[in-house]
């Protein structure tokens, strides 16, 4: 769990430098303009709320985990629980995904 720990530690930082969007919608909006580097899903979000996004990122190619909860993912980047965020770095994205690999993401 260390590294998920460091993951939302470097989400935080990146809600605060601006290359974070918080929510479905903004995720939504964001990979329909082509500006979404990776999406990271709550893995206690309902199927009501993944079917709303997975088909659109799968449809786009763009990569998405699935791990953290909601209270978590939300609480890195200052919110109330979310079930989604969508990264807009490429950078912090790959950073991400490699912190991330091995924490139950599907």
């Amino acid at each position: 769990m260390k590294d998920a720990s460091r993951a939302l530690n470097l989400l935080g930082l990146a809600a605060r430098a601006g290359s974070v969007l918080p929510g479905t919608e903004r995720v939504r909006e964001a990979a329909r303009t082509g500006n979404l580097a990776l999406a990271l899903l709550a893995r206690d979000a309902s199927d009501n709320s993944r079917g709303k996004l997975l088909p659109l990122l799968q449809a786009r190619r763009i990569p998405f985990l699935i791990a953290i909860e909601r209270v978590r993912l939300g609480g890195a980047v200052g919110r109330s629980p979310l079930r989604a965020v969508g990264i807009t770095d490429p950078a912090l994205a790959r950073q991400l995904e490699q912190l991330l690999a091995g924490v139950g993401c599907g």
